[in-house]
């Protein structure tokens, strides 16, 4: 079974996704970490910089390795325990986990995340991982490109700061700085030509806006378990 978990940044969906896999006894497929992978790739072999010349993002896409380490155990007495962190990611067998959570990681990711030959390697590689077993992958386009047949579909959204706020705390950054960078990825997600962010037509909605994330997560598993 596969339970798609789509929306924008700060919406949740990282959170959310990885205690929903804890709780249903799932694997977490983090699509955004593959794309901040190859962010991570390419500046670190443009010394800083994303390459220009044509063709050489998505060659780097298609050659990369990357992976998702350890299976959660639904039945662990402690809910937040597992055999092994669930939100490890390995780029060519290196830990990289904290590393493409930097800002200017991010701000890569989102830029090559709108190169259609980076889109097309990286769906690639997420269909062949969700192919067998139970997963909850989270992205921007989980259920409407990478598993348009998902079991369950939820679009997690918020408000606009509410978002902004919960970014901003996880990075230590200022709020309106965050919000007016927020505002700018939105834009581009939204209006890319490939694979643009929006709710897949059967996806359930679910604004985050006040709502801690035990609710959150209670409300997509009891959905997933009535399927």
């Amino acid at each position: 079974m596969l339970v798609a978990i789509d929306g924008p940044a700060g919406a949740g969906k990282s959170t959310v996704a990885r205690e929903l896999a804890r709780e249903l006894g799932f694997t977490y497929l983090d699509s955004g970490a593959m794309y901040r992978c190859v962010a991570l790739a390419a500046l670190e072999r443009g010394a800083g910089a994303l390459p220009t010349r044509p063709g050489a993002l998505g060659e780097l896409a298609r050659a990369v390795s990357i992976d998702f380490p350890g299976v959660p155990m639904a039945d662990a007495p402690d809910k937040g325990a597992s055999r092994e962190a669930p939100s490890r990611v390995l780029l060519d067998g290196r830990d990289v986990s904290q590393e493409i959570r930097a800002p200017e990681v991010s701000e890569a990711a989102s830029v090559l995340a709108a190169d259609p030959v980076v889109r097309e390697a990286l769906v690639a590689k997420q269909r062949e991982l969700i192919a067998h077993g139970d997963w909850v992958a989270e992205g921007r386009d989980i259920g409407t490109v990478v598993a348009p047949d998902a079991a369950l579909k939820i679009f997690l959204t918020a408000d606009p700061r509410e978002r902004a706020r919960r970014r901003a705390t996880e990075l230590g950054a200022d709020v309106g700085t965050v919000l007016a960078e927020q505002a700018m990825r939105d834009e581009r997600d939204i209006s890319r030509e490939h694979s643009p962010l929006m709710a897949a037509p059967d996806a359930v909605t679910l604004d985050t806006t006040g709502l801690g994330v035990e609710e959150v997560v209670r409300r997509i598993a009891e959905l997933a378990r009535a399927q």
